[in-house]
């Protein structure tokens, strides 16, 4: 089913695995309709596109899809964290999808997590220059955080923030504790694209899957647009694509 609401195209598949598949069908068919001239994405970390990596990379083993062309920037990263620590999400893309497709090494942009205080600011601009070097992004995929965030903009991230330093909420880090034996343990901190960086892709690709995801897609895309949903600015993109399965669609 495809259907407009709040100024998003909204594709709902019945499953969360034929959701996963229309994503990299998306992402598949950029890369294809670009060619030589390559596509510039950005990238998220986390169980939701984890299986959209996974068909990717199926896509490029079985169907030739190549990536050789494309430019990849990771979306975020925690702050602080060593690049080579597991629990990073340079290292989650690289294992999940870059060390397993034909993207070049110098074509993966990820922002330093273990860059000491001082130097956050400047690797928060690095990545900025970086990007418009680039020619900006012709993809942006996201995931939607239960509280509304996009990459790591938490609730209060205004429509023009850049890449920068940010501070997770409690409800993130409770979200994210698997990964590091509980919640305390999760950095308070992150690096992270800024909802106008991500506003200035050219197209937007957000998946979001499951029950517990169903509140906070029907805030997205039917409450106020402002800072207390980051997610609902994506309302005001040109080019937006919801891609759900029937039980996170279920309050829309």
């Amino acid at each position: 089913m495809t259907r407009a609401a709040g100024g998003v195209r909204l594709v709902v598949r019945a499953t969360a695995d034929e959701a996963r598949r229309e994503a990299a069908s998306l992402v598949a068919d950029l890369l294809v309709a670009r060619g030589a001239q390559g596509a510039t994405l950005a990238l998220p970390t986390g169980e939701t596109p984890r299986g959209v990596y996974d068909d990717l990379v199926r896509r490029h083993r079985g169907e030739d899809l190549s990536f050789r062309h494309a430019t990849v920037f990771g979306l975020d990263e925690y702050w602080p964290m060593t690049p080579d620590d597991p629990r990073s999400f340079r290292r989650f893309l690289e294992q999940h999808l870059l060390g397993r497709v034909d993207v070049a090494p110098a074509r993966r942009f990820h922002l330093d997590g273990g860059v000491p205080a001082e130097r956050v600011a400047r690797e928060a601009a690095r990545f900025e220059r970086a990007l418009q070097v680039a020619g900006g992004l012709d993809l942006a995929l996201l995931g939607l955080g239960r509280n509304g965030h996009i990459a790591f903009n938490e609730p209060g991230s205004p429509r023009d923030s850049r890449t920068r330093l940010v501070t997770l909420e409690d409800r993130t880090r409770i979200d994210l504790a698997r990964a590091f034996g509980g919640a305390d343990a999760v950095p308070r901190q992150a690096l992270t694209m800024g909802v106008a960086t991500l506003l200035a892709a050219r197209r937007v690709v957000l998946v979001a899957l499951g029950a517990h995801k169903a509140d906070v897609v029907a805030r997205t895309l039917g409450g106020p647009v402002g800072p207390d949903c980051p997610a609902s600015f994506l309302r005001e993109h040109p080019d937006a694509c919801f891609v759900l399965d029937r039980e996170s669609a279920a309050r829309i």
